[in-house]
């Protein structure tokens, strides 16, 4: 990620170096304009890429996650509580956290699914 920033940092001043040169020359060029905007434009284009597009995606697998809850499914909420699906009605879900204890969660408090079929694997196996 570092090395991307810099990449950005140096093509913005490299961009102001090479049109600062000729900008006595040729100052009134209506092309002038657009070597301004080059390094704005880059930006934009890098936040688009690396924040605004995965955050989307993110968001939209999450959506489809909450969309397809059914009934035994474990989720956690945005509290940290771990809890397994009882009942899915429109806006909310009830959940039992504890034996015997039923809680009613509203749908934009999920944070994320829990697949229990999936095994866990630790992070330091990961890598």
């Amino acid at each position: 990620m570092s090395k991307i920033v810099s990449l950005l940092f140096s093509i913005l001043f490299l961009s102001q170096n090479i049109y600062a040169d000729g900008a006595a020359a040729s100052a009134a060029t209506p092309g002038s304009a657009f070597g301004g905007l080059m390094p704005l434009l880059i930006i934009f284009i890098f936040f688009y890429l690396f924040l605004v597009r995965p955050q989307q995606k993110q968001r939209k697998e999450l959506e489809r996650q909450i969309n397809a809850i059914k009934k035994d499914d474990t989720i956690l909420t945005s509290g940290g509580i771990y809890a397994r699906v009882i009942a899915v009605k429109e806006q909310d879900v009830e959940a039992e956290i504890s034996h015997n204890v039923r809680v009613k969660i509203a749908k934009s408090a999920i944070v994320s699914v829990i697949d229990n079929n999936k095994p866990v694997t630790p992070e330091i196996i990961k890598k």
